[in-house]
């Protein structure tokens, strides 16, 4: 492992795990590799406050800083909230929360886990009907004061099946079209619909064209 991924390991270690992009970033690991390889800014994280740009100052030698107004404001940790009487059971929220802590089926009520919830806010924006709220469970204490290191772990688990769960959809997903579609290209020479030459050759390319782009995601895979 070179010293610059060192050093992003070290950084995402440091990062309280919310997933809350608050840092301009699409979750903690990504901002951790900005800062070791790019040179991003170390006070770009509201949840963790003052405190965890100390840390991040301690990792990287570079001076302490106040945390960036552009990227929120450190405050009391967060809960999300459901007003189940108002949820239409869209299932947005659900696709939106990065650890899963959202619990119902399609058309039916949904609820939060509350001990699971790391306040990232991302629910909120989704909801067609405004059903979520955002209530404070720590009272005045802010940042790592109000989170844990067992909070972070606890997290960072949940992110990572969270991630290897839509992977595996995604997979899923693309075998099931693959198998549509060649299905399709098997009974292209019995179709009685097409009598053309020239339209059966073009829909034997576009299904093959298909094909061969799920075989190179799987490759890349």
């Amino acid at each position: 492992m070179t010293p610059t991924a060192r050093l992003a390991e070290a950084i995402d270690a440091a990062l309280p795990q919310t997933q809350c992009t608050r840092c301009g970033f699409p979750d903690c690991r990504a901002y951790a590799q900005a800062i070791a390889e790019d040179g991003a800014a170390i006070n770009q994280c509201p949840p963790g406050g003052a405190q965890g740009i100390v840390r991040l100052a301690r990792l990287t030698g570079r001076p302490v800083a106040p945390l960036n107004p552009a990227n929120g404001f450190e405050g009391p940790r967060q809960l999300a909230v459901i007003d189940e009487a108002w949820c239409i059971g869209c299932t947005l929220c659900l696709k939106a929360c990065p650890v899963d802590c959202i619990v119902g089926g399609p058309k039916q009520m949904h609820t939060v886990i509350d001990e699971q919830c790391t306040g990232c806010e991302l629910c909120i924006p989704v909801c067609p009907v405004d059903c979520i709220s955002l209530v404070g469970v720590t009272g005045t204490r802010t940042g790592w004061d109000a989170w844990s290191e067992k909070d972070a772990a606890a997290a960072r688990g949940r992110y990572a099946f969270h991630r290897m769960r839509l992977e595996r959809d995604q997979v899923e997903s693309e075998e099931r079209l693959a198998a549509k579609a060649q299905a399709a290209l098997e009974d292209l020479p019995g179709t009685s619909r097409l009598t053309d030459p020239q339209a059966l050759d073009h829909k034997r390319a576009v299904i093959e064209a298909a094909l061969a782009r799920s075989r190179e995601r799987k490759s890349a895979r």
